[in-house]
């Protein structure tokens, strides 16, 4: 039996794969009717025009629903084996809400496109990357103090490495943005779906296009040495 058929285990798998697909579906229709430019557009901007927006609000909504359900999983897993442990418990409480959060956060992302509802859309943006990289720093400190009893110092290691690695993303695209809609480049720019490679804030751009690209498809639940714990009886 592979390690993704154990429990309930496939739940972060699908959530990481069906986002995955739905960012590349939405991009190559795009591409391929001419509505945006192939060289590192927005994630946005591919589910900005018809039908490539049905495409993308519909699966952006169900990679929300996969990340609800991985994030209760998570919860119940952590309570299962931690049942008296008065600050886990409140942290892994603290942990759900945020991971709710952010799961609809990426409801609005999904249904509010940017350049129709363009503050709404970074709304749901800063829900979904701000309140979300709150939900992983919350996961790592609870697998700081989950160790060594259930899992090894390995999985904390990585769940901060990637917390920091979403963080310096967060940080550089947020910075890119704010320089790129100053107004120095111009007006208008939530609008532009094709851009000019000769232009000077196309670097800018990229810049940010990437960095979103780095936030959308890292896992928000890693699988860990602990899923062998995850019994679909506890829950």
């Amino acid at each position: 039996m592979w390690w993704f058929q154990q429990g309930l285990s496939f739940l972060p798998v699908a959530l990481v794969v069906w986002s995955a697909a739905s960012f590349v579906f939405s991009y190559i229709t795009a591409i391929v009717l001419h509505h945006v430019d192939p060289l590192v557009p927005y994630i946005s901007d591919t589910g900005t025009i018809p039908p490539e927006r049905c495409l993308f609000g519909i699966m952006l909504n169900i990679s929300a629903f996969l990340g609800m359900a991985t994030m209760y999983v998570r919860y119940k897993q952590v309570y299962a084996l931690n049942p008296e442990k008065s600050k886990i418990i409140k942290l892994n409480k603290i942990g759900l809400t945020l991971g709710l959060m952010s799961c609809f956060g990426l409801c609005i992302i999904a249904n509010f496109q940017k350049c129709i509802l363009y503050y709404i859309h970074v709304v749901g943006a800063c829900l979904t990357f701000g309140v979300g990289a709150i939900y992983m720093l919350v996961q790592t400190v609870l697998s700081y103090l989950m160790q060594p009893e259930v899992h090894s110092k390995d999985i904390f290691w990585i769940r901060l490495t990637v917390l920091l690695w979403c963080c310096s993303s967060i940080m550089s695209m947020f910075i890119s943005s704010v320089v790129l809609y100053s107004g120095l480049y111009g007006t208008n720019l939530v609008q532009k779906l094709h851009w000019d490679p000769q232009e000077k804030k196309i670097s800018l751009r990229a810049v940010v296009s990437l960095h979103g690209q780095t936030l959308y498809n890292t896992p928000q639940s890693f699988v860990t040495d602990e899923q062998a714990l995850l019994i679909a009886g506890s829950i």
